[in-house]
């Protein structure tokens, strides 16, 4: 079993304090990320699920704080949830926002929790832009097929129709624990660890 803390530490050796820590972290069989979503943590993230589900097909638990970040860094994450065979819970805490959504979601809504003071925030993914006109054109033409299949996704998702996603996301969409329940995007609020067995 295997899990780690996302973070930008440096690895260190398995001795002392330290040592201890991550044997008892890596029998918990969890993941935390944090932070902005880029490609390290997607890469350390998708190593450590992909070498859970190596390990034993027993639930992994992937707790998720962020303010989001990359897309394709979260399609890479999302889409892996979905490719091992272990169950995957996804756990929101403090926010999930943007790309950090989109990890979230990775998991069906009965496998999605959060703590109580959870905020999410949904909204329409965007990037900048510069070049040429022609590259420019083409770069806007790429920003509306990805949002296109994020209101696909999310309605998937939730439940909610892609119009109603759209709609929604045209500015920024906070949700409380309480609205994200409501919408479909969390299956539970949990108190306790408990609560995941």
């Amino acid at each position: 079993m295997l899990t780690t803390l996302l973070d930008d530490t440096r690895a260190q050796k398995d001795d002392g304090p330290r040592g201890a820590i991550d044997q008892l972290f890596f029998k918990s069989r969890s993941v935390i990320i944090t932070g902005e979503i880029n490609d390290k943590v997607a890469a350390r993230a998708v190593t450590h699920l992909l070498a859970l589900a190596e390990e034993s097909d027993d639930p992994i638990n992937l707790y998720i704080s962020s303010p989001g970040g990359h897309v394709e860094s979260g399609d890479m994450v999302h889409d892996v949830i979905g490719l091992i065979r272990p169950r995957v819970r996804t756990i929101g805490s403090g926010w999930v926002s943007s790309a950090g959504a989109l990890i979230f979601v990775g998991a069906p809504v009965e496998d999605r929790y959060c703590l109580p003071n959870t905020r999410f925030l949904l909204h329409q993914p965007s990037g900048g832009i510069g070049g040429t006109a022609s590259d420019m054109a083409i770069q806007a033409r790429q920003i509306e097929i990805m949002q296109d299949r994020f209101h696909h996704l999310f309605a998937r998702a939730t439940g909610q129709t892609p119009e109603r996603i759209a709609q929604d996301t045209r500015r920024d969409f906070w949700l409380t624990t309480r609205e994200a329940l409501d919408y479909g995007l969390v299956g539970q609020v949990i108190n306790s660890i408990d609560a995941l067995k």
